[in-house]
């Protein structure tokens, strides 16, 4: 805090806002950085614009429009869930919160169409945990938001968003299966996904290490969008997995140089392989070479592979950034 003055950083932060209309106006307005108005702003916003701002050496602004324990669901267009029976299924699904709305729209309506269309290099996001509660449709909603702004925006912006952390939500999967649905959400064009399986807690939905997840989205931009070559910042992804024997998988990775098993006394992600009957059996040989990772298990033909698959569960693979592979379940064609 104390080194927060910096003239070209500066906050627009939205006050939260619920709305039935979409609004026009928002009271906010632009405040350069220092130690009176950093501590009120968002923490991973900051730590990636201060990155941004040290390595392009030009000004930065931060819009901050976010509300703590909110589904997706209410930050897009009403109008979009008329047309759409999906969305409307997922949104019927959300439990009432006291902390915040949960009716469609009502966020985007106070909190992001009067921004629109104020231009925008693009965007980062951070949320997930409130829709463990339909995280069966969280990768169609989502994906849907991510188009739906940039409609809105009329620009192809870059959407660049945070994989949840590991935490208990007292059941075995709803958390994981949120961040395969964020995984799977790659395949929107110019997106990215900064990985956070190192960084949780488990009793702690709300990590307390702001800084790693913004200079890994800062990384993300420099890398993606300002061109910077030299940075790997993208956490090794399953690319495809291939059957070699009749109870051998070999599994291939993109963003993989270097890949590893870090020395994470608290990593405890494993493999696992099922036949047709989804019955799953940990791994009882890994072994990385220089391109892929070869799974052994006790079961004969393998139709199904996941890693990583619990709410708690913590990777212990990484790449040479020291960046944690995501957790995935698929099918083995």
């Amino acid at each position: 805090i104390a080194n927060a003055e910096n003239a070209n950083i500066r906050f627009y932060d939205v006050p939260r806002m619920s709305s039935e209309y979409p609004q026009d106006d928002v009271e906010a307005s632009w405040v350069e950085s220092t130690s009176e108005t950093m501590p009120n702003f968002s923490a991973i916003a900051y730590f990636f614009g201060k990155k941004l701002n040290e390595e392009l050496d030009v000004p930065i602004g931060l819009i901050g429009s976010n509300w703590g324990g909110t589904p997706a669901e209410i930050w897009m267009p009403e109008e979009i869930f008329i047309e759409n029976d999906s969305l409307t299924t997922a949104a019927n699904m959300l439990k009432k919160e006291q902390w915040g709305p949960s009716e469609p729209g009502r966020a985007y309506n106070g909190m992001i169409h009067p921004l629109v269309p104020y231009t925008i290099a693009g965007v980062i996001w951070y949320q997930g945990e409130t829709n463990t509660s339909n995280a069966a449709y969280y990768q169609n909603t989502f994906s849907t938001l991510i188009k739906s702004w940039r409609e809105k925006w009329n620009q192809d912006f870059p959407f660049y968003f945070a994989q949840i952390a590991p935490y208990n939500y007292g059941d075995n999967f709803s958390g994981v299966e949120v961040r395969d649905a964020q995984r799977r959400s790659l395949s929107v064009p110019n997106t990215g996904m900064v990985v956070l399986g190192d960084l949780g807690e488990d009793d702690d939905i709300h990590p307390k290490n702001k800084v790693d997840v913004g200079l890994r989205f800062a990384n993300l931009a420099l890398s993606k969008h300002y061109k910077k070559g030299d940075i790997l910042a993208e956490s090794p992804l399953v690319d495809r997995v291939e059957v070699a024997g009749k109870n051998k998988v070999d599994v291939y990775f993109k963003n993989a140089a270097d890949l590893h098993f870090g020395n994470r006394e608290r990593g405890n992600a494993v493999f696992e392989l099922a036949g047709d009957d989804m019955q799953f059996e940990k791994a009882n040989k890994v072994k990385i070479t220089a391109e892929k990772v070869i799974i052994k298990s006790s079961v004969e033909n393998p139709k199904y592979i996941r890693y990583g698959w619990g709410n708690i569960s913590i990777p212990n693979l990484y790449n040479k950034a020291e960046l944690p592979a995501s957790s995935f379940m698929m099918e083995i064609k």
